[in-house]
């Protein structure tokens, strides 16, 4: 058992090392430890793939825990998952101090203009392809729409939309009796949250109030607990609870926090730790990517000794069919509230075109693309300082 604990945490730390991208890392997973290394059986794989989809949390890291797990039993489970997300965290610290340190320099505020529009482009993109896929009929598309503007114009956020959806999934796509009760029961629970104004996810915290490591680990304990969908829905709502809700980061910041994202290997919710250095420094970053992730770990590591038994997951697969037109509605809107920060000017506006159209066309590598938008911002910000714009 040792020498597969060894195993585990060394090619958990490469991958968390040197892997972008959700979707593009679970394929790597499968190549590697699936077909290559025949820790699975694909039938088993597809299992706990079908698992970390209806869990809220972080998809790839929940799924390195099953492989893990699958290998080295519980222990296994545990040591992938923190291998996995180690690296990241310390690549993420690293260029977040160091953005901290030289934020003022000129050269620094050049590439991150160029990147911003890149960065908010790439995640267009993943969402346009995630719905391509995901809203295939007629009800998902309006669950989509319907979840779109119930976070646009209503006075719901993006975690009581999303159960909401999945309510409606559940309606939908599996059981009409059951689902009307379940959504009945949600919309229920909304309707008191909003009468009595209970606010779990801010923990009552209003604009101005300051951050505190309890309130920074409340807050990010729920973004893991709560997030369906993965790293895209994850983004919005710390979006929804850091920018537009507390007033914790400007628009201008959190874009920032995207691209380093975006530079760091490893699960995008690593983007935790930037915002909690960015509030609290390195304490808070620690605090916050801990927080973060604990949920993920506790899912798993509870629910993987009894997954023989709960095999069962149509019900679950019809919740999915709910919350993921959901996540797209929100996340929309999420990257609509983010443009105008990633976007400021006509110069900016092209670059961001101009990544829809390379990616949607071409499929370049994003990393190449943040490579040539840092260039343009370079650009840009050498002809300034010569006067020529």
């Amino acid at each position: 058992m040792p020498s597969s604990w060894r195993e585990i945490a060394t090619s958990f730390f490469t991958l968390g090392a040197t892997a972008y991208g959700g979707p593009a890392m679970m394929g790597v997973m499968q190549a590697e430890f699936q077909e290559k290394r025949q820790w699975v059986t694909k039938p088993r794989f597809l299992e706990g793939l079908a698992l970390v989809n209806v869990l809220p949390g972080a998809t790839a890291t929940q799924l390195g825990i099953f492989l893990g797990y699958a290998r080295g039993g519980w222990w296994g489970g545990l040591l992938a998952g923190l291998s996995f997300v180690v690296p990241g965290f310390a690549i993420m610290i690293a260029l977040t101090v160091a953005y901290a340190t030289l934020g003022v320099s000129p050269v620094l505020r050049g590439a991150l203009y160029g990147l911003g529009p890149v960065v908010l482009g790439i995640f267009v993109v993943a969402v346009v392809r995630l719905g391509a896929n995901a809203l295939r009929s007629l009800p998902h598309r309006l669950i989509a729409v319907g979840a779109a503007l119930a976070v646009l114009a209503g006075p719901l956020g993006a975690v009581p939309v999303l159960l909401l959806a999945a309510g409606v999934g559940l309606f939908l796509f599996h059981s009409r009796r059951g689902g009307a009760l379940v959504l009945a029961a949600l919309v229920a629970a909304v309707i008191v949250v909003r009468v009595v104004g209970w606010r779990p996810l801010s923990a009552s915290l209003t604009p101005g109030d300051t951050p505190t490591l309890p309130s920074v680990a409340a807050l990010f304990a729920a973004v893991g607990a709560f997030t369906f969908g993965g790293g895209l829905s994850m983004i919005a709502l710390m979006e929804e609870l850091m920018v537009d809700r507390l007033a914790w980061l400007t628009p201008q910041e959190f874009i920032a926090g995207l691209a380093l994202g975006q530079l760091t290997p490893g699960p995008v919710l690593m983007l935790a730790a930037y915002v909690g250095y960015k509030l609290l420094g390195v304490g808070g970053a620690v605090v916050a990517a801990t927080a973060a992730f604990l949920p993920s770990f506790v899912l798993m590591l509870t629910l993987l000794p009894a997954f023989e038994r709960i095999r069962n997951l149509a019900w679950a697969r019809a919740v999915i069919q709910g919350i993921v037109p959901g996540v797209i509605g929100v996340m929309a809107v999420a990257l609509a509230r983010m443009a105008p920060a990633a976007a400021p000017d006509p110069l900016a506006l092209a670059v961001l075109l101009a990544t829809l159209v390379v990616l949607l066309v071409w499929r370049v590598a994003p990393l190449k693309l943040m490579l040539a938008g840092a260039l343009v911002g370079l650009l840009r910000q050498r002809l300034s300082a010569l006067g020529r714009i």
